[in-house]
């Protein structure tokens, strides 16, 4: 007995039938079985956030988390934000803002400040420092991060488009 598992995740919308050991992350998951590779492995703790994901539409780290335990789940990993709106203004604003250096970060911060965005729709600096506040990066100091997230929600205004 191969001691693996047969679930199905529903990933940005696709259904993937997979066979994972029970121990296999959601991250592996998502990159090795299902060919997303936007979400990145950093600290493998839950510490970093480069692994951030949508888990039944609330941010979670797919690091630490099995994927067995998502078995049914609608998963949304940043690939799937290709047609968000919202997103996309955000995406504009780190661009504007020179928020981004290396990237590594990117996809898990992106993910926290929509999830912070739809919360918040004009956040304060301290709702944004607040709110990216489990998300590492290495490169930015984040005054630039700050910043794009501040001037995303004042692109998008009142309620945060998606």
């Amino acid at each position: 007995m191969s001691g693996k598992q047969s679930i199905t995740l529903n990933i940005n919308g696709r259904g993937h039938e997979i066979e994972v050991e029970p121990r296999r992350t959601l991250v592996d998951a998502i990159r090795d079985n299902c060919g997303q590779t936007g979400t990145h492995i950093g600290c493998e703790h839950g510490i970093c956030g480069a692994c951030t994901v949508e888990i039944d539409g609330e941010i979670a780290r797919s690091c630490i988390t099995y994927a067995v335990a998502c078995d049914g789940a609608r998963v949304r990993t940043i690939e799937g934000f290709d047609d968000d709106t919202a997103m996309a203004r955000l995406r504009q604003a780190f661009t504007e803002a020179h928020a981004l250096q290396c990237g590594y970060c990117t996809p898990g911060m992106m993910l926290a400040a929509i999830d912070l965005l739809a919360e918040h729709p004009d956040p304060t600096e301290d709702e944004i420092r607040h709110g990216l506040e489990g998300n590492l990066c290495r490169c930015t100091g984040y005054q630039n991060i700050v910043r794009a997230v501040r001037n995303a929600a004042a692109a998008m205004g009142p309620g945060v488009p998606s």
